[in-house]
């Protein structure tokens, strides 16, 4: 970010624009003089506000765009808002306590105040590591799930259950041990989560079963109260393939989202270090879930490390839904270093952070990419289009088309613009330090330069429409805008809704 705002503020001001800067302009700007879109509200140029009621970035993305949210805080939990409130929980580097913070607001809890609801004991049972707590909200009362180590013996991890009757989960009068959760092995089990589903309330964690050759495995069951199983526990995925078991042979950190008429469940694979990942299990929201065979998991990873956006390791996620109460949120942690010096467990640097969920048009879950820091992002579908076409990079080439699994190829923020004044720049998430410029009129996606014809190229004046539209004309020639034209993006005069996109 430091290297942007330098080179904005080299290249503000005096940039000539009918030189150099435009010379690969001339085929996309011999169309014609055009017209301006009869439909559009009085333009407005840059960042400033455009017709009454236009959502901001920030509102169409839905999402706190803070990076890390929650430092040093691993396998990090959000709740979904409860009388008003967010409440978060996670693992802390100490592995000794556990931690509740709330807020009005996912970003709220960014600085909120954190309370210790619960400290190991000294010795014996549960006073070794403390790993990955939730916080569940279950007939009235607040539940933890987590899991512990004994003093003598920090790995012989079980899972525990902690229960609070008051209305605040933060004040730590209220919590008392309910015990150990107890399974079909006395083996090494953590990473319990809980989910209601019609009728019925079940129990997903990851164990060790003694027979079988790998660290963990999934398994769920159902509840007869939120501490006791009331039905065996069926094994519903075991790692076995290669992103899976690098490092370590590992299923864990379950999470679940019941939408669209299935249950998804995510969960962690593989060592705690940069080849940590997510992958995917579901099942139909009707079908049997204590039957292993209602279960898929899809054959790659979901979610993984990115070198572009540095963010390594990213895994044991949890979901919310924003304010608005429909946009779902991926709440996960990464680091943003991928060496470590030792055993990677004891690296602190594990952050919480959060990000949109996006949905495809057969109702399947996208992750995408760990985005990285930066402001709102938006993905631009053409308003002459269908709406689940949006502009896309395939390298430096820019198109249009509606291939919902390429995600992260069409984000993109909106910034401050590379020739300054009022423009705007469009950079691309998964690619960061790359940007939308038109060259030879189409338009491109291509590293910054440090050179006024680049700055020019990449700068654009936005022009809020309504309907939540945008224009975008390049900066510095009234009559060049960005048009979709039979999939591709050219340069050229305004065209109604061939110049318009909408924001998404």
């Amino acid at each position: 970010m430091t290297y942007e705002v330098n080179r904005r503020a080299l290249l503000h001001g005096g940039l000539g624009f009918a030189a150099a800067g435009l010379t690969g302009l001339a085929g996309g700007l011999a169309v014609g003089a055009g017209r301006p879109d009869p439909a559009a509200a009085a333009p407005t140029a840059g960042n400033t506000p455009g017709p009454v009621g236009a959502p901001t970035d920030a509102q169409v993305y839905g999402v706190p765009t803070i990076d890390p949210l929650v430092d040093q805080r691993a396998d990090p939990f959000v709740t979904y808002p409860v009388g008003g409130m967010y409440y978060f929980t996670g693992s802390v580097p100490e592995y000794d306590r556990i931690v509740v913070r709330g807020a009005p607001t996912i970003a709220g809890l960014a600085t909120a105040t954190e309370t210790v609801i619960w400290r190991r004991p000294a010795s014996g049972r549960m006073g070794g590591h403390i790993w990955a707590p939730e916080l569940h909200r279950i007939d009235g009362k607040w539940y933890v799930y987590f899991a512990a180590g004994d003093s003598d013996n920090v790995f012989r991890i079980r899972m525990y259950v902690l229960e609070s009757p008051l209305d605040d989960p933060r004040d730590p009068a209220g919590w008392q041990l309910r015990g150990q959760i107890v399974t079909e092995w006395d083996s090494f089990a953590l990473d319990a989560t809980t989910f209601h589903h019609h009728g019925r309330r079940y129990l997903v964690w990851a164990q060790g079963e003694p027979e079988i050759a790998v660290n963990s495995s999934l398994y769920i069951a159902e509840l007869a109260n939120p501490w006791t199983l009331k039905t065996k526990p069926v094994r519903i995925a075991t790692p076995t393939r290669p992103w899976e078991v690098q490092g370590y042979a590992v299923n864990e950190g379950a999470a679940v989202i019941v939408r669209n008429g299935r249950v998804f469940m995510t969960f962690s694979a593989s060592a705690t270090d940069s080849r940590y990942c997510m992958g995917l299990l579901t099942a139909d929201a009707s079908a049997d879930l204590l039957d292993h065979r209602s279960w898929t998991k899809t054959p790659d990873p979901v979610f993984v490390t990115n070198e572009q956006t540095s963010r390594y390791g990213p895994g044991h996620n949890s979901f919310t839904v924003a304010e608005d109460g429909k946009t779902t949120v991926l709440v996960y942690h990464a680091r943003d270093y991928r060496d470590i010096t030792g055993d990677p467990l004891y690296d602190p640097n594990r952050h919480a952070r959060v990000q949109k969920l996006y949905w495809d048009a057969d109702g399947n879950p996208l992750f995408g990419i760990p985005v990285g820091e930066g402001g709102p992002i938006v993905r631009l579908s053409p308003a002459d289009a269908s709406r689940d076409a949006f502009v896309r990079h395939v390298d430096a080439t820019v198109l249009v088309d509606t291939d919902s699994q390429r995600l992260a190829d069409t984000q993109f923020r909106i910034g401050a613009g590379l020739a300054g004044a009022d423009t705007v720049s469009i950079q691309s998430v998964d690619l960061p330090g790359h940007y939308l410029r038109a060259v030879d009129g189409t338009v491109r996606l291509d590293p910054a330069a440090d050179d006024t014809e680049f700055a020019a190229q990449a700068s654009f004046h936005r022009i809020d429409r309504v309907n939540g539209r945008v224009s975008l004309r390049l900066a510095g020639v009234p009559s060049a805008f960005v048009r979709h034209e039979d999939g591709q993006l050219t340069i050229g005069p305004a065209a109604g809704a061939q110049s318009a996109f909408r924001l998404s």
